[in-house]
């Protein structure tokens, strides 16, 4: 078993638990992954170094303690999440869409070289990282039409 960091195109960070390093590449690569945040099966592994659970402990290895209680959770409305999507599609159609020149135009925007207006497009992750970094407000969204599920 191994565990890895993974990020989808919306820039959602997350981890993935796979039988083995072969079995992750074969589910990427069949679009198998899927951002448990946005559905997107955009998604990569990040560099990191993998936790190996070989279901045995070493000579040196502590008893570990017992995990803390989880604590309680309550499912989100459906109703709610609805009136939200219906929300953010309402404003996204509202938006000017920039395209591929999304990170520029929000750049421009921010810098006071172009009116102030909502605006929709597409970026990379890296991209709309290094905006965030800029201190400008940006929110990876799914395309309007997507439907969510």
């Amino acid at each position: 078993m191994i565990v890895v960091d993974l990020l989808c195109a919306s820039a959602h960070r997350f981890e993935g638990w796979f039988p083995s390093a072969e079995a992750l590449e074969a589910q990427l690569a069949q679009g198998a992954v899927r951002c448990p945040l946005c559905g997107s099966a955009e998604v990569r592994r990040l560099p990191s170094a993998p936790y190996v659970h070989t279901g045995e402990r070493g000579a040196d290895t502590p008893e570990p303690s017992p995990p803390a209680p989880a604590p309680a959770t309550v499912a989100p409305d459906p109703q709610r999440l609805a009136q939200l999507w219906q929300t953010l599609r309402a404003l996204g159609r509202q938006a000017e869409d920039v395209g591929v020149r999304f990170p520029e135009e929000a750049r421009r925007i921010h810098r006071g070289e172009a009116d102030a207006r909502p605006i929709r497009g597409q970026s990379s992750t890296e991209e709309f990282l290094s905006l965030l970094e800029e201190g400008i407000e940006v929110l990876p969204l799914p395309p309007l039409d997507e439907e969510m599920h």
